[in-house]
């Protein structure tokens, strides 16, 4: 499955969905069963009993490991099984392939590689608006009927804000199709930012913040493969930089975690930071919410156009300037899943 660049981290889900159950799940084609030990211990398996087959997530969660619902082995987190009910010895070829699968800031990190025996090069990333004391976060996960890589596009293009999400974090159509527009990158990396000076607030932004007018807006998007790192706020206009790192106002910090489950379809993991201001109650749970309720439209458009794209098949798309930043993902993408060219001896 050449179409998914392998042998780095992917996000697999959150820490809080691992819970007292196993967790099915498909990622990368990859049939998968996540759990977490009585010690703490986050481990990923092959979803399949070496027995008899049977989905091992269809299983129960024990001290030492999961046991299968079947018949009762037990396997660890490296997938060994080390008890067998009803006998004393335990078969050399009792076991189950095992994925790395890493916990770090409260993100579930699993490395898939190229081959049985491809081991992570390097350590998840950190994401620290998660801890950041600053920020409050909430998120959630999301199912697409689609490929990912139309759910790269969505996030890599927010000009569509403007129509898709009014009532929301949209805004003035108009305002955000003659946003200026840069885009950067390199073989891993491709950078977006869209600046929208003197626009008027979306409903979510003066929901949550005491603007007195019009603001000064940006929107940040940096795509890196297996996840988009975006950034997204506003402040009163003329109050600072929008070059400065550190400025003020309202701020989203936007996590989102793109994995393929199969061609087509895709898991989208998802998280919110925002910075309550210090004179107003509290809203996280309101921004969370209605961000949530913004990714539900975008799921209604997606899932359509791929089921739109399905019945006419092979027609041409035009290309607008918009499309720069997801374009040269899709570049960056092609690139690092293509074939190698055969030597041929000369």
């Amino acid at each position: 499955m050449t179409s998914f660049p392998r042998n780095r981290w992917w996000v697999a889900g959150f820490s809080w969905e691992l819970s007292s159950t196993p967790l099915a799940r498909c990622l990368l084609g990859q049939h998968l069963v996540l759990f977490r030990t009585a010690s703490g211990e986050v481990a990923a398996l092959e979803d399949r009993c070496c027995h008899k087959e049977l989905p091992l997530s269809m299983g129960t969660l024990e001290a030492a490991g999961l046991r299968c619902g079947y018949h009762g082995l037990l396997f660890d987190t490296q997938g060994r099984c080390i008890e067998v009910p009803g006998q004393q010895d335990v078969p050399a070829r009792a076991k189950v392939r095992a994925f790395p699968l890493r916990e770090r800031d409260q993100i579930l990190w699993i490395w898939i590689g190229d081959t049985r025996d491809a081991q992570p090069e390097d350590e998840p990333p950190a994401y620290a608006f998660h801890a950041d004391p600053r920020y409050r976060f909430g998120g959630g996960s999301f199912h697409y009927d689609a490929p990912w890589q139309l759910i790269h596009d969505n996030l890599m293009d927010l000009s569509h804000l403007g129509y898709v999400h009014l009532k929301t974090i949209g805004g003035n159509p108009a305002v955000h199709m003659n946003a200026s527009l840069s885009v950067t990158g390199d073989t891993q990396h491709v950078k977006v930012v869209r600046l929208m000076p003197a626009s008027a607030p979306p409903p979510t932004y003066t929901a949550a913040w005491p603007f007195t007018g019009l603001i000064d807006r940006w929107q940040e998007v940096d795509f890196r493969v297996s996840h988009v790192l975006v950034w997204t706020g506003g402040m009163d206009t003329g109050s600072g930089s929008l070059d400065d790192p550190a400025r003020g106002g309202f701020h989203m910090r936007g996590f989102h975690g793109v994995t393929p489950e199969t061609e087509h379809s895709a898991h989208y993991f998802w998280t919110v930071a925002t910075n309550p201001h210090p004179d107003r109650k509290d809203v996280t749970q309101l921004v969370v919410d209605q961000t949530a309720a913004t990714f539900e439209e975008d799921k209604v458009v997606i899932e359509a156009q791929w089921r739109n794209q399905q019945r006419f098949p092979g027609r041409a798309q035009i290309y607008l300037s918009i499309d720069a930043g997801p374009a040269r993902a899709r570049r960056m993408i092609s690139a690092l899943t293509a074939e190698p060219t055969p030597t041929v001896a000369v």
